[in-house]
């Protein structure tokens, strides 16, 4: 089993220098995280670095869904749609602690990019290449129950609804758990890990790594029979650095998402809704908040340096009011907000709307294994493509053979808790638990949906009485930093946790003594700790639109 304690770091670069690996894979997002689970499980030498932290690019910035990808239908990429809506299920059963079935409601007004025929239509297609159980297949409502499920919605032109399941997810604890679970199999991994340059052997092979620990500024070597690139938004950047950047390339598009309290959008069923100028927008509730998006705009700046901003709000504040017009929501109400960026694949005179989602594997003169495009849903059946060829390519050069991928009935970290239909048993089991310790149900509830089975390692780690900071958030920071690779403030509020995105008041409330307590722990220096300050400042300051401030 191997390690993922923050305060292990040197242990694990030691081993990442130290060893020769099978595969070693660039990039901590999902996608890089389902290669390393996909290939430890086929008994290979894994490695992998994020130069950031796990998750922090795309894979904490999307709509955060697991979706079968309705919309596909209207480009007729048929296949697309019945590979989506099948691993959609897998992602469930493999964790349904970080994944939900979400009722979804879909308007249609007289005019508008579906109508009640081609909806319903539209609906039991997507139910058959989807392959969705019998529970979960599409009804069609009236004005009328449309409206009982969202009476502030634009009542002029309704003819109904389409009422249909979409899966909603937490984007960064899926991908932390999936790494965990990589980890826990025996891959080797580290954030903060920056790729500089390959090594190549005397026939212009690639065969290794140059990574700086950007922490601490030391450098060192990774060897390894194959290198996958699958730093997402970053791909083009690692095929420069390996010379092979020619032909397909990426364009990037971003996409913004807005935070709104329920009591100012009282939201109770997720909407799949219009805008005025014909794209399709989510709005869905979340523990007492709805968030809104996304947009989808191409994006030529730096993926690691971007924010919303007040254009990209005041386009979803069009579109909530051209939908629900009833509401009086304005900028003054947004919470909060993220911004992330689709790395999808050039296609000349295309907007970014009706750019496909597919994924695609180029591989370089060198060697270099770079997997493109694609989406979240369909992870965990791209990291089984890349690991078959790299198989292949394992056992032409050395005679060794891995077998296939097991992943499709393999429960991520925290997932193993007998399946989809004892989820509810095991919550209100939790709940108990957690009331036991001196937690409040709803409290042990909320810790269990984040932790899933590696509750019990949280609720060890509770302390006696409250410090600085609640009892539950210093046992979530505590596990965090022993067994999720925390290192900074951002990574816990962000990626571990999601509460700068979903509430932010507490994280205002409690940055403070997070800093402190971690401070104590790493053995900061106040220069160091004023850095992480103003980091975590000026994230809370972009989330909430308005200029970093000091504590």
């Amino acid at each position: 089993m191997g390690e993922f304690s923050s305060l292990k770091r040197n242990d694990i670069l030691n081993k990442m220098e130290q060893n020769e690996f099978d595969i070693l894979i660039i990039g901590g997002g999902i996608t890089g995280a389902g290669i390393a689970l996909d290939a430890t499980t086929r008994a290979m030498k894994v490695a992998l670095v994020e130069m950031c932290d796990f998750a922090s690019g795309t894979s904490s910035r999307s709509t955060k869904l697991v979706h079968g990808g309705l919309r596909y239908l209207k480009q007729f990429e048929i296949k697309e749609v019945a590979d989506l809506g099948k691993e959609r299920a897998i992602v469930y059963e493999n964790g349904p602690h970080v994944t939900t079935p979400e009722w979804m409601l879909l308007p249609f007004h007289t005019g508008g990019t579906f109508g009640k025929f081609t909806t319903s239509i539209g609906l039991k297609v997507y139910d058959y290449l989807a392959g969705v159980k019998k529970s979960e297949r599409r009804k069609m409502l009236s004005v009328s129950e449309t409206l009982e499920r969202v009476p502030f919605i634009k009542k002029t032109g309704l003819k109904g609804s389409g009422f249909y399941v979409e899966y909603r997810t937490d984007d960064a604890r899926l991908t932390i758990e999936v790494m965990k679970a990589a980890v826990e199999k025996g891959a080797t991994a580290l954030n903060y890990m920056k790729v500089e340059n390959f090594c190549y052997d005397e026939h212009g092979n690639a065969i290794g790594a140059e990574a700086t620990d950007t922490l601490t500024g030391e450098s060192i070597k990774i060897r390894a029979k194959k290198i996958v690139n699958a730093t997402g938004p970053w791909v083009d950047q690692l095929r420069e650095i390996d010379g092979s950047k020619s032909g397909k390339h990426l364009r990037l598009s971003k996409g913004v998402h807005i935070v709104f309290d329920e009591s100012v959008f009282p939201l109770h069923q997720a909407v799949y809704f219009d805008t005025a100028d014909g794209r399709m927008v989510f709005a869905i509730p979340r523990s007492g908040k709805t968030y809104v998006g996304t947009t989808d705009t191409f994006y030529d700046g730096d993926p690691a340096e971007m924010y919303a901003t007040k254009a990209d709000r005041d386009y979803i504040l069009k579109a909530i009011l051209y939908m629900f017009p009833e509401l009086n929501v304005s900028e003054a109400n947004i919470e909060s907000s993220w911004a992330g960026v689709r790395p999808l694949i050039h296609e000349e005179g295309k907007a970014p709307s009706e750019i496909s989602r597919k994924d695609e594997i180029w591989e370089s003169k060198s060697g270099l294994i770079t997997i493109a495009g694609g989406k979240l849903t369909g992870y965990r059946k791209m990291a089984e493509t890349v690991v078959n060829l790299v198989a292949k390519k394992l056992s032409d050069s050395d005679n060794h053979h891995f077998g296939k991928s097991i992943t499709r009935k393999l429960p991520i970290s925290g997932g193993d808790i007998g399946g989809s239909h004892n989820l509810e048993a095991f919550l209100q089991n939790k709940q108990k638990l957690a009331e036991s310790v001196g937690l409040s149900q709803e409290e042990g509830r909320r810790l269990a949906k984040l932790y899933g089975t590696n509750i019990d390692k949280v609720l060890e780690l509770l302390p006696e009485e409250n410090r600085s900071i609640p009892r539950a958030v210093y046992a979530q920071l505590l596990y965090g930093i022993q067994h999720e690779m925390v290192v900074k403030p951002v990574d816990f509020f962000i990626r571990r946790t999601g509460e700068l995105l979903f509430d932010i008041d507490a994280v205002e409330m409690w940055k403070r003594d997070v800093l402190t307590f971690m401070s104590e722990i790493f053995q900061w220096t106040e220069i160091e700790k004023q850095q992480l300050e103003a980091e975590l400042n000026e994230e809370l300051a972009q989330a909430a639109g308005r200029a970093a401030v000091t504590v």
